[in-house]
C-alpha cells in the first residue's frame, strides 16, 4: 500500500488558497517519503441539508485536473450521502489511515465528520496522539480579501472574470464534450465548438469572453459566447467557442476551455453581418491577449 499525506478539503475552483495548501501537502509529503493525496465530494456537503442548490465553480473532472497539475498523486471523491456525513470525526480520519495516509494537511477554517465537528484543533490533537505529521494553513487573502470559493463564484457570475482569475491563481477552467449545434457560425465563416454548461455549475455572466483551448498538445485562443445567442433567437444557454487558426473535427471530443477576461455583454445586432464585424474584433481583442499571456 502507498502511503500518503492527505489534503483535506472540498477545492472548488482549486484557488490560491487551495494552492498554498496543496504545496505544503507536497513539501510535508517529500520530507516523509510519502506521495500526495486530495479528498473531495461529488456534490457540496450542504446539498445534502437544503434545497437550495450550491452552485460550484468546477466540476469532479476540472477538479482532479487541477489538483492533479498542483501536485496530487491520487484524488479520492467521496459520494456526498447521509452514510458518509454521518461518520464521526475520529472515524473519518481512521478511515483515512485505513486507506495509506500517513499525515494530514487542513485549512484553519475546514470541519470535517459528524455536524462538522471535526476541525484544524482536534485534527492536530489526533495527529499529535498517532505520531503523525500534520499541518493547519492559515486563511489567504489577495490584498485584504479573503480567498473563497464563495468570493470567486461572485466574481464569475457578475462577468468579473479579471478578478475571478486573479483569485484562482489561474484561468477559470470549462472542460466538456464537443457537441452539433445549427452551424450558423459555419455559414458566417465562424466555426464555433458547441459545448452544454454543466449543470450545478456558476453561470459566468452572458457574453463574449477572452479564452484559450488546448488540443492535442497545442494552444489556441478561443472567442466564447455564453447565453442565449439574441441575434439568431437562440434558445436555452450554450457555450460556444470560436476557436481561432484551428481546423478539424472536434464532434465528440472532450476540450477544455480556459477563461481570462470578460470583453463584452451580450446583445442583439441590427443584422447578421454587424454581429460578425464585431465578433472578428473581438478575435484581434482575444489573439492579442492570449499572445501576450503566453509569451
Amino acid at each position: 500500500m502507498n502511503n500518503y499525506i492527505y489534503a483535506l478539503g472540498f477545492f472548488d475552483g482549486v484557488h490560491l488558497g487551495h494552492q498554498e495548501l496543496l504545496k505544503t501537502c507536497c513539501d510535508l509529503a517529500r520530507a516523509h517519503g510519502c506521495r500526495t493525496a486530495a479528498i473531495t465530494f461529488d456534490r457540496h456537503p450542504k446539498s445534502l441539508f437544503t434545497n437550495t442548490p450550491t452552485v460550484l465553480i468546477s466540476t469532479i473532472p476540472d477538479r482532479e485536473l487541477l489538483l492533479q497539475r498542483y501536485g496530487i498523486d491520487s484524488v479520492r471523491v467521496l459520494p456526498v450521502t447521509r452514510d458518509i456525513m454521518d461518520i464521526p470525526w475520529q472515524d473519518f480520519l481512521q478511515m483515512l489511515l485505513e486507506d495509506g495516509a500517513r499525515g494530514f494537511v487542513c485549512g484553519d477554517d475546514f470541519h470535517f465528520g459528524r455536524r462538522g465537528e471535526g476541525d484544524a484543533e482536534k485534527l492536530t490533537a489526533f495527529c499529535r496522539e498517532k505520531n503523525i505529521p500534520c499541518a493547519v494553513v492559515p486563511e489567504q487573502t489577495v490584498g485584504s480579501i479573503r480567498i473563497s470559493s464563495t468570493y470567486i463564484r461572485r466574481q464569475i457570475e457578475t462577468g468579473d472574470m479579471a478578478t475571478a482569475v486573479r483569485f484562482l491563481g489561474h484561468p477559470y477552467t470549462l472542460t466538456g464534450t464537443v457537441v452539433h449545434g445549427r452551424k450558423l457560425g459555419r455559414t458566417l465563416g465562424i466555426p464555433t465548438a458547441n459545448l452544454h454548461l454543466p449543470a450545478g455549475l456558476a453561470i459566468p455572466r452572458f457574453g463574449v469572453y477572452a479564452c484559450s483551448v488546448l488540443i492535442d498538445g497545442k494552444r489556441y485562443p478561443a472567442v466564447t459566447n455564453i447565453g442565449t445567442r439574441p441575434t439568431v433567437d437562440g434558445e436555452g444557454i450554450t457555450v460556444e467557442p470560436w476557436i481561432l487558426d484551428y481546423t478539424g473535427d472536434l464532434y465528440g471530443r472532450r476540450i477544455t476551455l480556459e477563461f481570462y477576461k470578460f470583453l463584452r455583454p451580450e446583445q442583439k445586432f441590427p443584422s447578421l453581418e454587424d454581429l460578425q464585424a464585431e465578433i472578428r474584433r473581438n478575435a484581434e481583442e482575444t489573439r492579442s491577449l492570449i499572445k501576450d499571456i503566453y509569451r
